[in-house]
Parts: structure tokens; C-alpha cells; sequence
């Protein structure tokens, strides 16, 4: 049993065959998809997808670092609103994002920290995007109230150091692994995944975007997710039956869904 920990089903790259996408996912043996949010204006439809395949979509509603510029004043409240559905097991995706220069620093920090706050009251975990911007992440994340939860989190499809993976490990987070460490070019990041601890891994496609070597370049899918967990497992030495097992408990653990752990 495996689970997509990240992928973007509601994006309209798949308006044409989403249900195919999601018989192929159960067919590759997945039992759940987490689809995070990026923005509010997308979160109704997405929860509605969630309310058509109760047994296999989650959520997580939060606002992407690139959508935080005019939000509305009472953003935090609609948040808060939606996280009452039941699909809801994050808040998420939030972070910062340096790469892309879409909404100043200042603006990403603030919505960041807000966000991080209502996932504390509303005991949620959170699903961070960082890109290029992992030292003020985690500076955040210390002055947060979340330093005072065990498992607080994922660092969704992690590209930094191993120095970072290390750090946020030891804050109690997990590292998503997507389609980029089946990249030829990448041997650090499978260095990352090797030495990393096995309790603190999750798998997951972030798609429809970085496909695994297999598919680079077009669209990515849930489905491939086993792709990328059987890569790991290969990595790390040990079976694929093993592995799973262990990425099953891991998601169950960071998310706190026991229907995760059950399949």
C-alpha cells in the first residue's frame, strides 16, 4: 500500500482523465492521494473531489508563498472554516519561495507565520514548500509554536543540503522525496535519502509536476509514485514490501489519520 503525499489532482492538467488518473493510481497500489492547496479560490473544488472519492483523497488547505500577496483580511478565518472538512489533514501547502520573486519576502513571512499558528490551534501538521529559502524557513519554524510538537510536519519534495535535512529532522519534521532523485544529475540527493532515517521519509509525485526519469518531461501522475518509492527502496538496500510498509506507518504518523495506517 502506498501513498501520493503530494499531488496537485485538482489542477486543470487533468480535467480531461482525472478519474483514469485515479483508477491507475489505485491499480499501482496506493490507497490514498493528499492533495494540497495552493490559493482559496481553488479549496471548494478540491474539497469537492475529496467529497467523490471519500476512501481515497485527503487534503490540506493553506495558501503557496506565490499566492499571498492581497489576500483578504479574513483568509486566516476561511481557513479555518475549510480545515473542518473531513478530508482536511494539514494545513498546507505554505512556505517561502526566493525563486520565483512573486510576492516580497516580507508579505511571505507574515502569511507563513500566520498560517503556522492556526495549524498549532487547530492541531494540524503543516506541509511546507521552501525553495530557495530554507535558513529563514527554519528560522520561523524555531520561533514558532509548532517547536512544541513532536511530529509537526513534512518538508515537501526536500532539494536542500543534508546539513538542512538534518536540522529539520532533529525539529521532528519529514522529508517528502519526489520525482528529481531518479535524476541522473542528482547523486546528493540520493546521498540525502540514503543516510536519512528511515522513520522520517515520505514519498511523494507533487503532480502534475517532476515526473520521474521515466517520464521527465510530461506529465507526472500519483500513479508513479511507486516508481519513486521503489527507487528508494533500492537505494537504501531493503525490500519494496518493506519499504512500504514503513512509508505506510510514516504518513499515518505524520498526519495522524488512522484510516491511513489502516488502507
Amino acid at each position: 500500500m502506498l501513498i501520493d503525499t503530494h499531488c496537485h489532482l485538482d489542477f486543470d492538467r487533468f480535467d480531461e482523465d482525472r478519474e483514469a488518473v485515479i483508477e491507475r493510481a489505485l491499480e499501482a497500489g496506493l490507497s490514498h492521494i493528499i492533495i494540497p492547496a495552493v490559493d482559496l479560490d481553488r479549496i471548494p473544488a478540491m474539497l469537492e473531489l475529496a467529497d467523490r472519492y471519500p476512501e481515497n483523497i485527503l487534503t490540506a488547505v493553506g495558501v503557496h508563498p506565490n499566492s499571498t500577496a492581497n489576500l483578504p483580511d479574513d483568509y486566516l478565518y476561511q481557513l479555518e472554516e475549510f480545515a473542518e472538512h473531513p478530508s482536511v489533514v494539514a494545513i498546507g501547502e505554505i512556505g517561502l519561495d526566493y525563486y520565483w520573486d512573486k510576492v516580497a519576502p516580507e508579505v511571505q513571512h507574515k502569511t507563513f507565520a500566520e498560517q503556522i499558528e492556526l495549524a498549532f490551534e487547530l492541531a494540524l501538521p503543516i506541509i511546507i514548500h521552501n525553495r530557495e529559502a530554507g535558513t529563514d524557513v527554519v528560522k520561523l519554524l524555531k520561533q514558532s509554536s509548532l517547536v512544541e510538537v513532536e511530529k509537526p510536519g513534512v518538508f515537501h519534495s526536500f532539494l536542500d543540503s543534508e546539513e538542512m535535512a538534518w536540522q529539520v529532522i532533529e525539529m521532528g519534521y519529514f522529508l517528502g522525496f519526489t520525482g528529481p532523485i531518479t535524476y541522473k544529475k542528482n547523486e546528493w540527493l540520493r546521498d540525502i535519502a540514503k543516510n536519512m532515517p528511515l522513520d522520517r521519509i515520505l514519498v511523494e509525485t507533487d503532480a502534475p509536476f517532476l515526473a520521474p526519469q521515466f517520464k521527465r518531461g510530461k506529465r507526472n501522475e500519483p500513479a508513479y509514485v511507486a516508481n519513486i518509492a521503489d527507487y528508494i527502496a533500492e537505494l537504501r538496500g531493503i525490500s519494496t514490501e518493506i519499504f512500504q510498509n514503513v512509508l505506510t506507518e510514516n504518513t499515518g504518523c505524520c498526519f495522524g489519520r488512522e484510516e491511513i495506517y489502516g488502507g
